[in-house]
């Protein structure tokens, strides 16, 4: 083995496992200048993920690509720089077991085992440096740690305090009469009125005293705080005033990008799909989507019958609020026919969120629930392929996930309303209060 500089001890070598690869195929790229390795049988087990149409498989793809490219003419078993500035090097490495074999110390031969003993390999190659296990895999990291090797998490992407994540609302007591007064009667107030300073466009606003009470919302273009009147959309009424804020910012077509966030029954999804039901003259197509994590996210393919019929029950709770609303008119009331041939013209579309993947998303209303499940770079992903026209709603309970490697912190949902707040064209509202039913209410206090 080559002599150590100076430079090389000083810097750390991060070792990556398979969840890292399939949450950013880029994240190579995200340790500065310490050193990668890849594990032999992280690049087995890209091989098994790269064929299909979900986002893992995408992921998959790509990072066979970035080492495909990287390596060049040059063998992966020596140290490789990364082709950006600033960047270090990457190396892949076998899982040959050196003084401590994983395989043995938890007495089974697996993936994970195999990987451990990759980083082993590593640690005692070079004793000068600290080598360090990065895996989404809460369990790998427990198992790393168990046998003397430093792990953690992949923080990029990750909200620093998810307490601390942007609501969207703010409630403004002992506010004078003659203020809410004037929203009422002038339809704005001043930010001065209410001594506001820095505010952040679209947030919304509850003026109150000990009498009377208001919604506003700061009007980045105006630059006034304004006032919001309740009103049914569909037949769909709002219940209280975080529902009154979420249908604003969905019916606002100065806002482009909406965030919903909050628990089960807070009725997200419900508003999400009435509000582009109703502009649907405004747009060509309604998509409602949301992404499939199967039963102890196995693969479907184990489902009887065929694709339509395996992806049905993931569907069910999106065509359940279409139902809802159908039912608020009369079979003989002439919207309650309209809304039932919206699926047979495709006017609106519900399909899984895997299959909207290379469709053109211009001049749409795009609704994503339980955005919760998708890693940053899907959330990014969807983002950036709106073309003109279209407006995207994301749904979903950030402390729900149903994805294995993401947590509160690192979902897309998270991430995308810790990033994109304080933009003119972006809205949010957390919404706390649950309405479904007494029960349900009942089931998220105190379950």
């Amino acid at each position: 083995m080559k002599k150590q500089s100076m430079t090389e001890k000083s810097a750390k070598i991060f070792v990556l496992d398979t969840s890292v690869i399939l949450y950013n195929h880029s994240a190579v790229y995200s340790f500065a200048d310490n050193d990668i390795v890849i594990p032999i049988t992280v690049l087995e087990e890209l091989d098994h993920f790269k064929k299909g149409s979900d986002m893992k498989n995408f992921e998959a793809r790509e990072f066979i690509r970035i080492i495909d490219r990287l390596s060049g003419e040059y063998p992966l078993t020596d140290w490789i720089p990364l082709d950006r500035d600033g960047a270090g090097r990457i190396m892949v490495v076998t899982d040959q077991a050196g003084s401590l074999d994983a395989q043995e110390a938890f007495g089974v031969y697996t993936a994970d085992n195999r990987i451990l003993n990759a980083a082993i390999t590593v640690q005692f190659s070079n004793p000068g440096r600290k080598v360090v296990m990065v895996t989404k895999d809460i369990n790998l990291r427990i198992k790393a740690k168990a046998i003397g090797l430093a792990a953690e998490d992949f923080e990029t992407g990750k909200v620093k305090d998810i307490d601390a994540l942007y609501n969207g609302k703010t409630l403004l007591e002992n506010v004078e009469e003659e203020i809410i007064d004037r929203v009422y009667n002038e339809g704005f107030c001043l930010l001065e009125d209410v001594g506001i300073e820095e505010p952040v466009p679209n947030h919304y606003f509850i003026l109150k005293n000990h009498r009377n009470s208001a919604l506003a919302y700061y009007n980045p273009i105006t630059q006034h705080l304004e006032k919001i009147v309740k009103r049914p959309v569909q037949r769909i009424t709002p219940r209280n005033a975080e529902q009154v804020f979420a249908l604003h910012a969905i019916m606002n077509p100065e806002v482009k990008l909406v965030t919903l966030q909050g628990v089960a029954g807070t009725g997200k999804t419900l508003l999400a799909l009435a509000g582009a039901i109703e502009q649907r003259r405004l747009f060509k197509q309604v998509f409602l989507a949301r992404p499939i994590v199967p039963l102890s996210n196995k693969d479907i393919g184990y489902l009887p019958g065929n694709v339509g019929e395996k992806l049905e029950p993931y569907m069910e709770p999106l065509y359940d609020n279409l139902k809802f609303i159908r039912n608020q008119y009369d079979e003989h009331d002439k919207e309650y026919h309209n809304l039932g041939q919206l699926l047979e013209k495709e006017k609106l579309v519900i399909s899984p969120l895997a299959y909207i993947r290379g469709r053109s998303l211009s001049n749409i209303i795009f609704i994503v629930d339980e955005a919760q499940n998708l890693t940053p770079h899907e959330v990014k992903t969807i983002i950036t392929r709106a073309g003109e026209g279209t407006k995207i709603i994301f749904t979903g309970d950030i402390r729900q996930i149903d994805t294995p490697y993401l947590d509160s912190r690192s979902n897309g949902l998270s991430y995308l309303i810790d990033k994109i707040s304080h933009h003119a064209i972006y809205a949010h509202v957390l919404l706390e209060k649950g309405e479904r039913s007494e029960l349900a209410n009942l089931a998220n206090e105190l379950l």
